[in-house]
């Protein structure tokens, strides 16, 4: 005779539950990468390279930033459509692409700007981090925090976290609080139910005077050491912003938008700021570099008549007078940086430093330039030195370490480096 088991009838285990658990957690974060993007250290330490420079400022591996969380992307996409929409996105949508458009409009139209410098090995790299570093982001991710501040460091807790702990704190002394003055008031109540003296009794009702309290020496010293903390922190605060411009946005005497020429038409920086392979500063076109366009682009959009802006430059030319450009990058006088040593030997895309500049309209500080911030790069960044026979000899002198060589270990903490 067969037995029908309900399934109310199985034991239920705390194991059993787990079990379940895990294989929801492992459904939930799993992800598909495609075989042919490789696994191998070498090739996702060159990714995140070229992640850092040309994609952090916009992207992110497992939320939403700018653009689209990135991870598992070589399982939604052909890695060829992938090689060509890195290389020039806007091509791709131009040509109807389905998946193009729709991501196109997802992002309210932002211009994701042309790679048409990375090979397809370079992408490769790319797919490698995506898919396999950065594992590190994900872990505050998953713990509910909002990934979306900038610059976010693995190796420090986010002041947002500092923030919600300090607030979960206050919460649980409150509480305590709570719960001991209840405590105190059961107490109470239960000793005066008590046969005591009357000495103890008055002792046990006696109530706080707050006005003592409030002039009592102890309380004078805390309240005197709480703001004396906040004046020196505020003078601190100041003292170390002094200087720091980030942020900067003045306005120009002329409304050049970097959004349309860079970011739409696609110009690159080097076309007008020449200087910027060949010398120290990446120098201020003159009005001549922009008569390559405007002796025939007179007005925007297709309108009639010459643009106000344009007639400016025009204005420039007839009168051979400079248009005053009113500087927003300055660092101070005793530093040197070399604009060539950085774009042309190392290879480091504008944007690392300027930010996502082909999306401004108008130009403002987007990092904050400071010794420290500088450092803080130089301890980090990989440097490039696949054909590069500029760093040749510093390769071999660095074969028998096992990391990879990176500008601090070229002299790029050495004070005489930015400063003679």
């Amino acid at each position: 005779m067969s037995i029908k088991r309900s399934l109310l009838s199985v034991p239920f285990r705390f194991c059993n539950m787990a079990l379940i658990f895990s294989f929801l957690l492992l459904g939930i974060n799993a992800f598909a990468a495609d075989p042919e993007v490789s696994d191998s250290e070498e090739a996702i330490k060159a990714g995140e390279s070229l992640f850092n420079a040309n994609c952090k400022t916009c992207h992110k591996l497992d939320q939403k930033f700018t653009g689209p969380a990135l991870r598992g992307v070589s399982d939604r996409r052909d890695i060829a459509w992938i090689q060509e929409f890195v290389k020039n996105s806007q091509k791709v949508i131009q040509s109807g692409d389905a998946a193009a458009t729709k991501l196109f409009a997802e992002f309210n139209n932002t211009v994701m700007p042309a790679h048409p410098f990375l090979s397809d090995e370079d992408v490769m790299s790319l797919l490698s981090y995506i898919e396999y570093g950065g594992q590190e982001e994900a872990a505050p991710a998953e713990g509910g925090a909002d990934g979306a501040a900038a610059g976010a460091a693995s190796s420090g807790v986010p002041s947002e976290y500092l923030t919600i702990i300090l607030a979960v704190l206050v919460v649980v002394l409150l509480l305590i609080l709570i719960v001991l003055g209840l405590i105190v008031s059961v107490l109470t109540k239960y000793l005066n139910k008590q046969p005591l003296e009357e000495e103890d009794k008055e002792f046990i009702n006696q109530k706080t005077d707050f006005k003592k309290v409030l002039k009592s020496d102890a309380f004078i010293i805390i309240v005197t050491a709480i703001v004396v903390a906040l004046v020196a922190k505020t003078a601190i605060d100041g003292l170390y912003s002094v200087g720091v411009q980030q942020g900067y946005q003045p306005t120009q005497p002329i409304a050049f938008s970097h959004k349309l020429h860079a970011g739409d038409k696609e110009i690159p920086c080097q076309y007008c700021h020449t200087g910027v392979e060949i010398g120290r500063s990446a120098n201020i076109p003159s009005p001549n570099i922009c008569m390559n366009c405007h002796m025939h682009v007179q007005n925007v959009a297709g309108k009639e008549g010459v643009s106000p802006e344009i007639q400016k430059i025009y204005d420039a030319v007839d009168n051979n007078q400079p248009i005053e450009w009113v500087r927003v990058h300055n660092l101070p006088d005793l530093a040197y940086f070399n604009h060539s040593q950085h774009v042309k030997v190392g290879g480091i895309e504008c944007q690392t430093c300027h930010g996502p500049i082909e999306e401004m309209e108008v130009v403002r500080q987007h990092s904050a330039l400071t010794m420290g911030w500088c450092i803080d790069c130089h301890r980090k960044t990989d440097i490039k030195t696949a054909g590069n026979e500029y760093y040749d000899k510093l390769v071999q002198l660095h074969a028998e370490s096992k990391d990879a060589l990176k500008v601090k270990d070229i002299g790029g903490l050495e004070c005489a480096k930015c400063h003679y």
